[in-house]
């Protein structure tokens, strides 16, 4: 390399370097607020996590102090006066308040506990479907029949969680009023359902049996596992 050469390289690298010196007194500032918010950004997340773990730990010890009571009176009433910062849990403390009414007699305050959770839009669809089926079978007595019909059967609809346990529901309805016909039908698409349980599918085919009827066995789920 000629000194020449050697000489322009030394010039670039000098003003390459004098550049670089300009830009960080420039924008230095830039880098700097970047590494701020990033770390300023984990800490808060971590903040968030420990305020979520510390509030679903303080909830997890006033549901057991609620269910460490001697009478299902007092449980209820515990549970009833959680207050639950989320809609998740506010489902799940209505899911246990109602359970321990009905366990205590209450079946008016078990059924407005379920609905409670069932009509919260900002729970999770579970939460709110699994409140309006048991709200439905305690009002078997009570509720009209067509309007009970009306809502197992949007919970019987294809694909929801519950639609099976809803089937099996509408299918009884039909035993109830004598529809003997219908309610075979009911009951053989639930034995021929793939997501239909052992339990489930034992206790249909013994309806269809004591009803008279003649189970199809053909094609049916297999539920070894």
């Amino acid at each position: 390399m000629s000194d020449t050469d050697s000489f322009i390289d030394e010039v670039n690298e000098e003003v390459r370097r004098d550049r670089f010196y300009f830009l960080l007194r420039r924008y230095g500032w830039v880098a700097g607020l970047v590494v701020a918010l990033i770390v300023g950004g984990a800490a808060f997340s971590e903040y968030r996590k420990a305020q979520e773990r510390a509030q679903a730990e303080g909830l997890g010890d006033e549901i057991i102090t609620a269910l460490g009571q001697s009478n299902s009176a007092e449980r209820q009433s515990r549970l009833s006066n959680i207050d639950a910062e989320t809609p998740g849990a506010q489902a799940v403390v209505g899911l246990l308040a109602a359970a321990e009414a009905q366990q205590g007699g209450n079946t008016d305050d078990a059924v407005a506990a379920l609905n409670s959770v069932a009509v919260n839009g900002d729970a999770p669809a579970i939460y709110r479907q699994i409140a309006s089926f048991k709200s439905l079978l305690l009002q078997a007595d009570t509720m009209d029949a067509n309007e009970r019909r009306q809502q197992l059967a949007s919970l019987a609809a294809p694909g929801e969680p519950l639609s099976l346990l809803a089937q099996e529901q509408l299918a009884l309805m039909d035993v109830a009023e004598g529809n003997t016909e219908a309610a075979l039908a009911g009951f053989q698409a639930i034995i021929q359902d793939a997501g239909v349980s052992s339990d489930l599918q034992q206790r249909a085919l013994q309806v269809i049996v004591a009803l008279g009827g003649t189970p199809e066995l053909n094609n049916l789920p297999d539920l070894a596992n």
